[in-house]
């Protein structure tokens, strides 16, 4: 993702239904023990173009306890909160 962690975790509460968190440096855990999700970043060279810089995370999402269907909606949801510039 081309985000800054600071601008990811403002976005976070609502990509997970505002469910409680706990964010360490370069990890974030749900603390619902029944639908448990675990978000790993990781920082990746700055995008360049031309004078402009942007932070970049590699993202990834590892949910336990979630059905077909849920893990669906969970993905979908994140999508949306962290869509930007309609897509």
């Amino acid at each position: 993702m081309t985000i800054t962690r600071g601008d990811f975790l403002r976005s976070l509460p609502g990509a997970v239904n505002h469910v409680a968190f706990d964010a360490g440096d370069g990890e974030i855990r749900s603390l619902d023990p029944a639908r448990a999700w675990r978000i790993a970043l990781t920082v990746l060279p700055e995008l360049r173009i031309g004078l402009v810089r942007l932070g970049r995370h590699r993202v990834e999402i590892f949910l336990t306890g979630y059905d077909e269907a849920r893990t669906k909606r969970f993905l979908e949801r994140f999508e949306l909160y962290f869509r930007r510039a309609g897509g």
